[in-house]
């Protein structure tokens, strides 16, 4: 296998764990409505600390909500509050 057949089986292997990394970070309890998204007050639940601003600035889509990978790039890149308890 070369460098890079290696370095691109990492990579794609990585991107498809984020979804499931998102979903270990936060307790698919706090998703109220079971769609599969996290609300602002969703989230709060566990982040009280979380302001709306930070809410908005880790939705990427704009859509109002944060899906699974919105939820796993603020995590791996260190962007979420710290959650209560």
């Amino acid at each position: 296998m070369t460098a890079k057949t290696l370095m691109l089986t990492v990579a794609a292997t990585t991107l498809i764990g984020l979804p499931a990394f998102a979903q270990d970070t936060l307790d698919p309890a706090l998703d109220v409505n079971a769609d599969g998204m996290f609300s602002f007050p969703e989230l709060q639940a566990a982040y009280p600390a979380m302001t709306e601003d930070q809410f908005t600035a880790l939705d990427t889509s704009g859509d109002g909500l944060l899906d699974a990978d919105e939820v796993a790039a603020a995590a791996t890149a260190g962007t979420l509050p710290k959650m209560d308890g």
